[in-house]
Order: C-alpha cells, then structure tokens, then sequence
C-alpha cells in the first residue's frame, strides 16, 4: 500500500486514523504539529500527506506552502471549515483535495484512494510532451513552458490545464474536466472550475481579459483552441 504522513493536533483522531488507515494496509506516521511534519517529509518521504488545516505553530496553510515549496506529494486538507473561500484557497495553495471535519473513516479512504490512483495514472502516463502555440508541457515532469519560460502552476491548475491540451478543438463541460481531474465521484462539484480558470489566465495569459490559450463556449465549457 503506500506510506502516509498525518499531520493533525487532535492526539485522539491522530491515534484513530492511523490505527484505522494501518489496518487497510497503509504504513502510517502520525505527527501533531508542523515543524514535525516538515523534518519527516524530508526524512521519510511519504507518498501521501494528511493535513489539518488549525494546528498551533505553523499551521496547515503555511506547512502546505512549504511542502509545495519542494515537494509534489500530494497533500489532503482537513479542516472544520467547508465554506467555499477556505475550500478555494486550500485548492489554490496547491491542495489535491478537501475534507471536511466531522467526516467517516471510510469517506475518507475512499478520498486517499482516488488521490493515489490519480497519481498513479499521472505516472503510467508519463513520458508525454504537450504542445499548443507557444506552450509546452512536460507531463512527466510537471513542467510548464510558454516562450522557453517557465510558468508556476498548482498541482490542480496543471491538471486542468493537461487535460484541455489533451483535446484541442474540443470544448469540454465543468462536469467532464473535473471527472477528468478529480476523479468521476467529484462530477457534481462544479462550482471551482470557473475560479480555476481565472487563475490560470492570470498565470498563462499575456491579456486574461483577451484569453489565447484556454477559451470559453458560453452555458458549455472550455476549450483549448487547434491554433491559438
């Protein structure tokens, strides 16, 4: 199975989940604060992180920042909080995805596993080089290029954005790019696509206001145009 790291201040759901997640096969560390956190990232190199977003110290956002820093782990927040601003900014720090506290056990192995095998179908997939216009994205790599320089995006941002260039000329709707970067059980949670795209104009697009590379059909999706 695969090494996961939780990071939570909750010592009793700490104990729980790693009792819980070690018993479907995952080997588990569970650690109470950030600076922790940080120092066995490092040393032990866990394949999933399991994050509370209120912990004394540093807390979730300012560990996923510098987890982001220097690491694609992927990481899943959680929080009490479930509003739409905390849940965009988890996604736009570079979070893989959001759980929301009281949730079950196995709501939440359910969430790990769909992480995992995205992850893992990022890597069989690897290996592709991804052209449009004057972009270039190395899907192995999770590398962006526009003009031979490099362009920042989160783990999620980049999905997106593969995801388009896989299908030039085709307008995809907000329920098939977020099957497609989410996973088929999120086809519903529509809402954060039209934000996503926001973000990924301001970071690709010369003039967001006059978009080139990623276009909207409106009341049916987006598309990343044959030739821009």
């Amino acid at each position: 199975m695969s090494r996961i790291l939780i990071v939570d201040d909750d010592r009793a759901l700490l104990e729980l989940l790693t009792d819980y997640l070690g018993r479907l096969g995952h080997e588990i560390r569970g650690l109470p604060d950030g600076q922790q956190a940080l120092a066995s990232l490092a040393a032990w190199s866990p394949e999933l992180v399991l994050l509370d977003v209120t912990m004394p110290g540093l807390d979730g956002w300012q560990v996923l920042a510098r987890i982001r820093a220097t690491s694609p782990v992927p990481v899943i927040m959680l929080t009490a909080r479930g509003d739409e601003p905390e849940v965009l900014r988890g996604f736009a720090g570079g979070a893989d995805d959001y759980v929301t506290k009281p949730f079950s056990f196995a709501q939440l192995a359910a969430r790990i596993k769909a992480v995992l095998d995205r992850v893992a179908l990022g890597h069989r997939e690897g290996g592709n080089i991804l052209r449009g216009a004057d972009l270039v994205v190395d899907v192995d790599r999770h590398r962006v290029l526009r003009g031979g320089e490099p362009v920042d995006l989160t783990p999620t941002e980049f999905r997106i954005l593969v995801t388009l260039l896989r299908q030039p000329g085709h307008v995809l709707s907000a329920r098939q790019i977020v099957s497609a970067v989410w996973g088929a059980e999120y086809a519903e949670e529509t809402g954060y696509i039209r934000r996503y795209v926001w973000h990924l104009r301001r970071k690709l697009e010369r003039d967001p206001g006059n978009p080139r590379y990623i276009l909207n059909e409106r009341s049916v999706g987006y598309v990343f145009p044959v030739d821009p």
